[in-house]
C-alpha cells in the first residue's frame, strides 16, 4: 500500500514480444498464434543494432533489454536515466541452463564463464545501467507475477517524492522448452484454450515532468497482499481519490486472463463487483503469459491513451467496435489470487 503524491508521466515505453519487434503494429494487425502451448519472440535483426563483438557476448534476453533501452532512451530524448529498475520472474534463464547443461556434461574444468556471469537476476539491469552509464539507483525485482507492479511502484513513489527525475523501468522474460516444462508441472502455465506463454522484453522511460510526445500519466499503483473485497474497494479508492478521478470517468478496465481457469476464475467473480458496467480490455491473447507479462498490459493500455483509441481486437467482449476519445485506463491485475495490484493511466 501507498500513499500517492503528483502525477508521473510514461515518455516512451519500446517492446520485443511475440508481436513485430520495436513497433506498435499490433495496434492495427496483430500477429495471431493459435493453439500452441509457447511462443519465443519475434527478434529484430540484431546486425542492425549491435556490432558483432558485442552481439556475439550477449544472450539474447540481453540483447533485447539493451536494444528496447537504447531506443526508449533516443525516443524520449534522454540519454542518462536518473535510475534503472527492472522486473524480471528468472532472468537470464536460457544462460543458466546452458551453464548447468554445461555443468552436467562436462564438470568444472571447461566452463564458459560468461554464462554465469550473465545468469544472474541482475544482469539485466547492470548491463543497462552500463551502456547508459548511470551510477545513480539500480534495482531488480525478482517476486514472480508481481515482479513489474514492484518495479513500477518503486519507480513512481522515486519521481512523485522528488528523489530522481527520471527512470528507465523494464519487465524481461524468456521461454525455453525446460523452463516451460517446470512452469507446467507447477501449475502455472499450461496448454489453456486461446491462450499462450510468450516473452517479454519492455523498457519504458519514465519522468517526473512530461514531454511533448508523452505516451500518457501514470496516476498512482496499489498493490495488496490476499485482500478482502472490502480491502480491494478500498484501494480502488485511494487510487481514484489520488488521482480525482471518478470510477464514471474511467473508460475501461486491462484485465489479465489468459485463459488458464485458474487463473481466469478470479476476473470472473471479481471484476463484476469491483468493476460495474466497465467494458474490460485484455492482453495477452495478442503477448502471451508470463512473469512479467503485466508491463506489456500497461505498455498497451499507454499506447491505447496516446492514440486515444481502444482497437476492436483488444475488448473482451467481441461485439464491441472501436473506441475513440480515450481518457483513462484502470489496470487490474492478480498473481495466483494473492497479490492484486490496481494501476489507473490517464491521458496527457
Amino acid at each position: 500500500m501507498m500513499s500517492r503524491t503528483n502525477d508521473v508521466y510514461i515518455l516512451a515505453a519500446k517492446q520485443i514480444s511475440v508481436q513485430p519487434p520495436l513497433s506498435d503494429e499490433w495496434m492495427e494487425a496483430p500477429l495471431r498464434y493459435g493453439e500452441q502451448p509457447y511462443v519465443r519472440a519475434v527478434d529484430p535483426d540484431y546486425k542492425q543494432h549491435f556490432a558483432p563483438n558485442e552481439a556475439r557476448r550477449l544472450g539474447k534476453i540481453l540483447k533485447r533489454a539493451l536494444l528496447t533501452s537504447r531506443q526508449a532512451m533516443t525516443a524520449s530524448g534522454i540519454a542518462k536515466p536518473d535510475a534503472v529498475v527492472t522486473a524480471t520472474g528468472l532472468g537470464c534463464i536460457d544462460n543458466t541452463e546452458l551453464f548447468l547443461d554445461a555443468l552436467v556434461r562436462e564438470g568444472e574444468a571447461l566452463l564458459k564463464p560468461s554464462y554465469f556471469m550473465q545468469s544472474t537476476h541482475n544482469s539485466v539491469s547492470s548491463l543497462i545501467a552500463i551502456d547508459a552509464r548511470c551510477h545513480g539507483y539500480n534495482s531488480t525485482y525478482a517476486h514472480n507475477g508481481t515482479s513489474f507492479e514492484c518495479a513500477l511502484e518503486d519507480t513512481f513513489m522515486q519521481l512523485s517524492r522528488g528523489q530522481i527525475q527520471t527512470a528507465l523501468v523494464g519487465a524481461h522474460d524468456e521461454m525455453t522448452p525446460g523452463y516451460f516444462a517446470l512452469l507446467s508441472r507447477i501449475g502455472y502455465l499450461g496448454h489453456a484454450p486461446g491462450g499462450f506463454s510468450g516473452e517479454v522484453a519492455l523498457s519504458m522511460m519514465l519522468a517526473a515532468k512530461p514531454q511533448e510526445r508523452s505516451l500518457c500519466r501514470l496516476r498512482g499503483v496499489e498493490m495488496e497482499y490476499h485482500p478482502t473485497g472490502e480491502a480491494l474497494r478500498q484501494a480502488l479508492r485511494r487510487l481514484l481519490q489520488g488521482a480525482q478521478c471518478r470510477m464514471e470517468e474511467v473508460d475501461a478496465v486491462m484485465v489479465g486472463l489468459s485463459g488458464q481457469p485458474s487463473n481466469d476464475d478470479a476476473y470472473a467473480s471479481i471484476c463484476p463487483e469491483l468493476f460495474p458496467h466497465k467494458q474490460l480490455l485484455r492482453y495477452k491473447h495478442l503477448f502471451g503469459e508470463s512473469y512479467t507479462a503485466p508491463g506489456l498490459g500497461v505498455y498497451a493500455a499507454a499506447v491505447c491513451l496516446h492514440r486515444q483509441r481502444i482497437p476492436a481486437h483488444l475488448f473482451v467482449d467481441c461485439e464491441s467496435g472501436e473506441q475513440r476519445g480515450v481518457r483513462h485506463i484502470l489496470f487490474y491485475n492478480h498473481f495466483e489470487e494473492k497479490n492484486h495490484s490496481l494501476i489507473l493511466l490517464s491521458a496527457c
